[in-house]
């Protein structure tokens, strides 16, 4: 009988011994800080990263996987006949997705890309899901109906600590992002379909939590909670009170840790991410 392997990549923020678990093959990004490259999550964690992006002048780029590396590894998978779901990160942010869907076209092996439109764990709350279902046996139908419809009831948001990074990339310009400084803000954006959508400057971390929290109890409010994560790039002066918030609210089964490399590059030191999702 054919097995369904369960695919994703770097950005999920799935540590090792969890992608063990659940039997899910992680392709890494990569990532290029001065003239040296690196795997995300594979030879640079998140913490070392943080320490490297801190003391470089210019941003550090992120490349997703070549199609080569999605077609090795659905040549293997595929081998025997079992069929391959791959859940990538939104493709509104990397070309991940697109690099997955050309390696599907070119390998012999039965191959369904899915695109999350979701980053961290909010792609892993779809990932875990079907590693499961795919585990009990479940046809592949099944597994892609479950994961559009964890994604329709998903919930996350970013929060910007500095705009030191938005500088370096080019996004804004120093004035824009010394008045924001000055003002202490903390632009807080969703992440709804794949679009990074402004939500709300925030004037403390305290304000920030408060929103987070706030929108949390009403969104959940009589359904049933399935998950909760947050991760943070040395982000604990908002991350600490609002998981700290979400326990005393009741909910303790929190997925809490440092975020990878490829997003902390985009939000830079001091940000979070906070994600929910409900029957």
């Amino acid at each position: 009988m054919s097995r369904i392997h369960i695919v994703t990549d770097s950005t999920s923020d799935l540590r090792p011994e969890v992608l063990k678990e659940y039997g899910v093959h992680m392709v890494p990004l990569s990532i290029q800080i001065g003239d040296k490259t690196y795997l995300d999550r594979v030879d640079l964690e998140p913490e070392s990263f943080l320490e490297l992006m801190e003391k470089s002048e210019e941003l550090p780029k992120s490349s997703q996987p070549a199609p080569g590396v999605f077609k090795e590894l659905y040549d293997e998978l595929g081998k025997d006949g079992d069929q391959i779901l791959s859940i990538h990160m939104t493709g509104g942010m990397s070309g991940t997705v697109e690099s997955a869907r050309a390696a599907a076209d070119l390998t012999e092996a039965d191959v369904t890309v899915i695109d999350s439109r979701y980053i961290s764990y909010a792609l892993s709350f779809q990932v875990i899901e079907a590693a499961e279902m795919a585990r009990a046996g479940r046809p592949m139908e099944e597994i892609v109906a479950k994961v559009e419809g964890i994604r329709s009831k998903t919930k996350l948001y970013v929060v910007l600590d500095t705009l030191d990074n938005m500088v370096k990339g080019g996004r804004i310009g120093k004035g824009r992002a010394l008045v924001g400084s000055i003002m202490k803000i903390k632009p807080i954006a969703s992440l709804d379909d794949g679009e990074y959508t402004p939500v709300l400057k925030a004037r403390s971390h305290k304000k920030v939590v408060d929103f987070l929290f706030e929108d949390f109890i009403e969104r959940t409010k009589g359904k049933n909670v399935k998950g909760v994560g947050l991760v943070h790039a040395n982000g604990l002066a908002m991350a600490e009170p609002l998981k700290e918030r979400i326990i005393e609210s009741g909910y303790t089964d929190i997925k809490y840790d440092f975020t990878t490399p490829v997003i902390s590059t985009h939000t830079g030191i001091g940000a979070i991410g906070f994600m929910f999702y409900t029957d």
